[in-house]
């Protein structure tokens, strides 16, 4: 599996005039030659290195497939040791991830790479990312089944009194419980008021009768990420509130039914969008609708009107509208779907009927 990947990417740099790349994403090294350690990784016409320190050099000897393990010294700067392999490798031009590269890294690099061209780059592996193959779509369901289990264990805790804060750590708690790495972002909870804040972070503010409550979170398994969002309502829910939730769902709903391979991310976005503005709420709602969801939970491609390119069979994504209004509250709901010839399998099993608790 890994072969393949580096050789689809090597083929993209012999395309691209490059001799090599030196990756430096963690998800990226990860996706190439199962390293997820701390450490460099260089793929070459003919050789691959991970660059390590000692605390890692065993485990990138057990999990890594395809690569050569150089140890780096900590009184060497690993540029020195880079530039030293890669001048016996007969490289010319590199690639590095320019997005992700930082400045200092970049100007040491520049002092120890003489003779050859250093070419910022974007997005060569991320790329390769956005379509899954069965191994990952399965991590990603077993991730999302998960998040849906902590989601139903979860409505059993919500109640007037208990604070956001009181959510988020169960949330942690059961989504580890119930076999996940971990949580895939850190969970994003609002209420009342506050649930007009897309991303907001949970605090201390306990629960009221009336509130909106968002719950925004994920679990990670075997790296890859779930994502999940629902809106409820604790207590009687009133006439607008119900209204706004219902705009969201349906505009959700035909996003759903337009997705299959080859129709463009952008006329995904609009779809949902356009419901929403013709509705009145064309303003409040101010975010993409989805992304890709795979070893990061914010990945190509984008379902956005800026988004570039069409979907494609094994890609994985999120479909979340919303609808803010500062002061009053907000509704988001969000479900992450696989995109097929014909359609999508939507892995969020979770109930999107309205929820008052």
């Amino acid at each position: 599996m890994n072969q393949s990947r580096i050789s689809n990417l090597r083929q993209k740099l012999i395309d691209k005039g490059f001799d090599a790349i030196l990756i430096v994403k963690p998800e990226n090294q990860y996706y190439l030659c199962g390293f997820d350690g701390e450490g460099f990784l260089v793929i070459g016409k003919e050789r691959n290195i991970v660059f390590t320190d000692f605390r890692y050099v065993e485990e990138a000897k057990s999990k890594t497939t395809g690569v050569e393990i150089v140890e780096l010294k900590y009184n060497i700067s690993p540029y020195e040791k880079f530039a030293q392999e890669l001048i016996s490798m007969g490289v010319k031009k590199i690639a590095v991830e320019g997005h992700y590269l930082t400045l200092k890294s970049y100007e040491e690099m520049k002092n120890f790479f003489n003779g050859i061209e250093i070419v910022s780059t974007e997005n060569l592996v991320e790329e390769l990312r956005t379509v899954k193959d069965e191994t990952e779509l399965d991590f990603i369901k077993q991730a999302q089944s998960i998040t849906d289990k902590t989601f139903s264990h979860i409505l059993g805790y919500i109640r007037p009194g208990v604070s956001e804060n009181d959510i988020a750590l169960e949330i942690e708690y059961f989504v580890k419980k119930s076999g996940a790495d971990g949580l895939a972002f850190p969970t994003i909870i609002a209420s009342g008021p506050r649930s007009s804040l897309p991303h907001g972070k949970p605090t201390a503010r306990k629960l009221e009768a009336g509130d909106f409550l968002t719950i925004d979170f994920g679990a990670k398994f075997n790296h890859y990420c779930s994502d999940m969002t629902r809106t409820v309502f604790l207590g009687k829910l009133d006439k607008e509130k119900e209204r706004m939730y219902n705009i969201v769902l349906d505009a959700q709903k035909r996003a759903l039914e337009y997705i299959k391979a080859g129709v463009s991310c952008k006329e995904v976005d609009t779809i949902a969008r356009e419901f929403i503005e013709k509705k009145g709420f064309g303003k409040n709602f101010g975010h993409s609708l989805g992304h890709g969801v795979g070893l990061e939970v914010h990945e190509g491609p984008r379902l956005s009107q800026k988004g570039d390119g069409c979907l494609l069979p094994g890609m994985v994504v999120t479909v979340e509208p919303g609808i803010y209004v500062e002061g009053f509250g907000g509704v988001r709901i969000e479900d992450l779907v696989i995109v097929t010839d014909d359609g999508c399998i939507n892995l969020t099993q979770s109930p999107k009927d309205i929820i008052c608790l």
